[in-house]
């Protein structure tokens, strides 16, 4: 069976000339956009949620809200507003986020999309503020903790930097700690991961102790770290051991290889600012890559809502 996007062999993918048929023309993205995100045959408005609404003779806000008098359109109230890009090169951006593995670069979208390097940048940036989640439900467990470093080799890093840097391994590099759940019911492996300034213990545990219910067994390696956790297992990497038998973080590890195989072969560079965006999105498509492609995208699509993410807040210095 030809693999058309990332996850296991039962998933329903779909290829590129199947997507091309799906969505012909500008009317078939936006109805599918209004599928995914006005379910039960409604239409509610973006302004004020009223569902006493209309058609109405506007060309890019199709609808008007009989209660408020606003216009609007199936992008208003998402991180799709403002945007002039047709519809249906956003469902073609999402499709090539849901589907590629180790992400996909502002330029291969700029020449797929034909529109200009920063339109991409955005764009991707907005879809990013999708797989972002709210409050996450703390994880029963068990769970695998730990810690990886983003950041380029230093002999790669200019001179004047490199003089900068003191220290051995992680020092000039973003630290990023992530958790596993190894019995999350409907996803079969979900990742939490989030940057952290310091990967000292009382940070790491703090870290740990937000996303974990009392009780639920942690394994992690032997990083001193780790040292005094309850229902604590470790495995001892500094000599060689990676698993002693139900204490591992191997599913973990497979992950921060897929995000570095991102970082090193399509981005080769995350800004300190925006790691934790890139981090969201990595999680994102691990967490939802069990499900059929067309459902990855609706995913996507309903994280869009309540969002809004301007250019001018992704490049302020605040």
């Amino acid at each position: 069976m030809t693999q058309k996007a990332p996850g296991r062999h039962y998933r329903d993918g779909i290829s590129l000339l199947e997507l091309a048929d799906m969505f012909p023309d500008e009317n078939a993205a936006r109805e599918w956009f209004e599928c995914i995100l006005w379910p039960n045959d409604e239409r509610p408005c973006a302004r004020c949620g009223s569902v006493n609404t209309h058609e109405a003779n506007h060309k890019t806000m199709p609808y008007r809200c009989r209660d408020c008098k606003k216009y609007f359109s199936v992008k208003t109230g998402t991180v799709m507003e403002g945007s002039p890009l047709p519809l249906r090169k956003w469902v073609y951006a999402i499709y090539l986020d849901v589907t590629s593995l180790k992400g996909v670069s502002s330029m291969k979208l700029h020449r797929d999309l034909k529109i200009t390097q920063k339109a991409a940048w955005h764009m991707q940036q907005r879809i990013r503020e999708a797989f972002s989640k709210g409050p996450i439900t703390p994880f029963a467990g068990p769970v695998e903790v730990d810690e990886t470093y983003i950041g380029g080799k230093r002999k790669n890093m200019p001179k004047s930097r490199r003089n900068l840097l003191t220290g051995r391994g992680a020092v000039g590099k973003t630290a990023v700690a992530g958790i596993r759940d190894r019995n999350t019911g409907h996803v079969v492996a979900s990742v939490v991961a989030s940057v952290v300034e310091r990967t000292d213990g009382s940070t790491l545990r703090g870290f740990i102790h937000e996303r974990t219910q009392r009780g639920a067994t942690i394994y992690t390696d032997d990083a001193r770290a780790y040292q005094g956790l309850p229902n604590h297992q470790a495995v001892k990497h500094s000599v060689g051991e990676y698993v002693n038998g139900q204490a591992h973080t191997n599913g973990l590890e497979s992950f921060w290889a897929t995000l570095k195989r991102g970082y090193h072969g399509t981005f080769h560079h995350f800004s300190a600012k925006h790691v934790q965006r890139y981090v969201n999105e990595f999680a994102g498509r691990h967490n939802i890559r069990d499900r059929d492609t067309v459902e990855q995208m609706a995913i996507i699509s309903r994280g869009m809502v309540g969002k809004r993410l301007r250019y001018r807040e992704l490049i302020s210095n605040g």
